[in-house]
């Protein structure tokens, strides 16, 4: 973590928020702290070097930017990490105080490969023929 900007401070739930608001405010920082991660690994990789622009000021400035670029993309929902966790450890959440399960969240699913389904997979050769 960077000393220059706290990460997602305002997504803090206030002591008596519910443990799903919580929960959600948690799933954004850590995606907010996974982005700022890739970034800063993005960041290393050195290209032949920037002798002309390249100064503490500058590697400063990017990294605000990219804490930025990462705070907003977890407030948004853009790459849907967050969604995914808060979906998966909902399920661990006590049941409501009226004796209830939480509302389910629903989980992503992903869209079946054209080899998967039964009408693209191919007969062998030699079967189906009259």
């Amino acid at each position: 973590m960077s000393m220059i900007a706290p990460p997602l401070s305002g997504l803090t739930p206030p002591p008596a928020a519910s443990d799903r608001d919580r929960l959600s405010a948690t799933a954004k920082q850590f995606e907010a702290m996974f982005v700022r991660q890739m970034l800063a690994a993005a960041r290393k990789a050195d290209f032949g070097g920037d002798a002309l622009f390249g100064s503490q000021a500058l590697d400063t400035f990017r990294q605000m930017q990219d804490e930025h670029f990462a705070d907003v993309t977890a407030q948004s929902g853009t790459l849907g990490l967050a969604a995914i966790l808060e979906a998966q450890m909902a399920r661990f959440l006590p049941a409501t105080q009226n004796g209830a399960a939480p509302a389910p969240t629903p989980t992503p699913t992903a869209a079946p490969t054209p080899a998967s389904t039964p009408a693209s997979t191919p007969a062998p050769a030699g079967e189906g023929a009259a």
